[in-house]
């Protein structure tokens, strides 16, 4: 799998990454069993990838613990990442709470240091200069290798500067999102900061396996948010997206991964799901050398659907 450096400090990861949102389970709908979802991450880890993502709030800690199980006796071939969130979802984000905070979360994941530690999203209560010096304090003691932040604009970014190096920013990149693309990832680039993209297949959108009126499980947060001006936006890029995948022979996931991963300034695409099969596709997609013609042609065809 190809490869970069999380921003100027390193280290080098795989183009695309195991996002393990939905092995939390929680807002994903049914629960799987944890047997299975070990065995998704392990495939992700079978198939080159090098960095997993997670989060506390993942089902309430279930995902770093099932991420724990999975890299159990494979910690030197994996990264991993996880966040903090504030207080009205997870542990929050002033100083004391994330001390507790990266605690509770290395013992979940059983291991003794985090490869990357990011604050998932800004609590307008707490100063970030707060929340970002604590975060720096954490480097400082050996229990996190580098800090990040997620869903972060750049004027936050530029309070956090100061006062600790950002090695990352992980927003919501893909077709069908693309605000970051014109100002955000060239400032990123420019400032030697990291961008990891969430979201890049359109949390399913983008794959092509839905039809116009899908069927989500019970609890599944997509039942409720994907309206149906959402179903028929991500239908139609997805419609204008064939035609360039059946003449090249790519699928349509491949394509939209390889579209985000091309974006000047992104370093890495996270991409999750509970099935070994599209695990094992969204690792290969990291191994695509899509010409510029082709992923002009997906813009064009994104703008115009």
């Amino acid at each position: 799998m190809h490869v970069r450096p999380l921003g100027s400090g390193g280290p080098d990861i795989t183009t695309v990454g195991y996002g393990a949102w939905q092995a939390g389970g929680g807002s994903w709908g049914a629960p799987r069993a944890d047997a299975e979802v070990v065995a998704a991450i392990q495939a992700a880890i079978d198939a080159g990838m090098s960095w997993i993502d997670t989060a506390e709030v993942y089902g309430n800690g279930t995902s770093e613990r099932l991420v724990g199980r999975a890299i159990a006796g494979r910690r030197d071939e994996v990264l991993v990442f996880t966040k903090v969130a504030p207080s009205d979802e997870g542990s929050g984000i002033r100083p004391d709470q994330i001390g507790r905070a990266v605690r509770g979360s290395l013992d979940r994941l059983g291991i003794e240091r985090i490869d990357l530690y990011q604050v998932h999203w800004p609590d307008p209560a707490v100063p970030v200069e707060e929340t970002w010096g604590a975060m720096a304090a954490l480097v400082e003691q050996g229990l996190v290798a580098r800090i990040g932040v997620s869903n972060f604009d750049r004027p936050l970014l530029e309070r956090c500067l100061p006062i600790h190096p950002v090695a990352s920013v992980q927003n919501e990149l893909s077709l069908l999102r693309r605000d970051d693309v014109d100002e955000l990832l060239p400032w990123l680039a420019e400032q030697g900061i990291g961008y990891l993209a969430y979201s890049p297949l359109g949390s399913g959108l983008l794959t092509g396996s839905f039809g116009p009126r899908p069927e989500f499980d019970a609890g599944d947060w997509r039942a409720s948010e994907f309206s149906a001006e959402v179903l028929a936006e991500g239908a139609a890029v997805v419609d204008a997206m064939r035609a360039t995948s059946e003449r090249i022979g790519i699928p349509v996931p491949a394509l939209a991964l390889a579209w985000v991963t091309s974006r000047p300034g992104v370093t890495a695409a996270i991409a999750g799901s509970l099935n070994p099969a599209n695990v094992a596709a969204n690792a290969r997609a990291s191994d695509l050398d899509v010409s510029r013609d082709v992923l002009d042609e997906l813009d064009r065809a994104a703008s115009a659907a």
